[in-house]
């Protein structure tokens, strides 16, 4: 397989660079990318040693660097080192202050700095709910904006985080115990909200290789025991009449989007 280095530069954490350019090679499934985030590139020193970085790679094709440097001079430089330059705001901006009639005002960090005080408490808020309703540690539901539940490592707290961390939806988790699983029927306390629940399935074979990475060897992560898990897991959300989707091959981003919409929290889409 043919190999090729992406860059994420920043002034800032490269999050938003990591973001973008991790959404475009994932339509190359046919490349061996590596991904090097570089960060707070804020002098001229960090950017010529980010250059420098760019300039020693030799891979099969030409470095890919997604830059979102606020400062032109710093952008001159990290550019200096060569590679396919992807600038994923540049153009955009420039038609946004064509349309607007103003120019821009530049501040490093303004993507993610707070904008909406009230947005930015409420996902607060709802990070502290998802950490005390993680995993049935709190089996209050009265607040929870959804109830995500499924057997153990099928993605449920992550999820949680997302959703909490990026739309402030207050997202508990319940894990199928193997009473639950024996009796093959979800708790009375959560079926109560049943219209806030959502149930999260995964392939076997995945969740043997997500187990034995903690307990190798173990019953827990036994392929079989793995199996058993999902089967009774999916024969209960289909008694239930509860919808679930499968985590195997989907991202973090998607399954989210996908459970507010069935959840009808399509308004926490913005």
């Amino acid at each position: 397989m043919k190999k090729c280095t992406i860059f994420y530069v920043s002034d800032g954490t490269a999050i938003t660079a990591e973001t973008v350019g991790h959404s475009l090679i994932s339509q190359f499934d046919d490349i061996q990318f590596t991904e090097v985030r570089l960060p707070f590139i804020d002098s001229d020193k960090k950017a010529q040693k980010a250059a420098d970085k760019i300039n020693a790679v030799n891979d099969d094709f030409q470095a890919l660097v997604v830059n979102t440097v606020v400062d032109i001079k710093l952008r001159k430089i990290i550019h200096s080192g060569g590679g396919l330059k992807l600038d994923p705001f540049n153009s955009l901006l420039r038609k946004i202050e064509n349309n607007l009639e103003i120019k821009r005002s530049p501040i490093v960090g303004k993507t993610h700095g707070i904008r909406n005080d009230k947005a930015y408490t409420a996902r607060m808020d709802a990070t502290n709910y998802a950490l005390s309703h993680d995993d049935g540690m709190s089996l209050d539901y009265a607040e929870a904006d959804l109830i995500l539940i499924g057997v153990s490592r099928s993605g449920k707290t992550p999820t949680c985080l997302y959703l909490a961390l990026r739309y402030g939806v207050k997202a508990a988790n319940y894990p199928l115990t193997e009473e639950d699983l024996d009796k093959l029927k979800i708790p009375d306390n959560i079926m109560k909200y049943r219209e806030k629940v959502y149930g999260l399935t995964i392939d076997p074979f995945r969740l043997s290789q997500i187990r034995s990475e903690r307990r190798v060897g173990t019953k827990y992560a036994n392929i079989r025991q793995c199996r058993a898990e999902i089967t009774d897991a999916e024969s209960m959300y289909f008694r239930a009449g509860i919808e679930y989707l499968s985590t195997t091959d989907t991202s973090i981003e998607e399954i989210s989007g996908k459970v507010l919409l069935a959840l009808k929290l399509k308004n926490k889409l913005h």
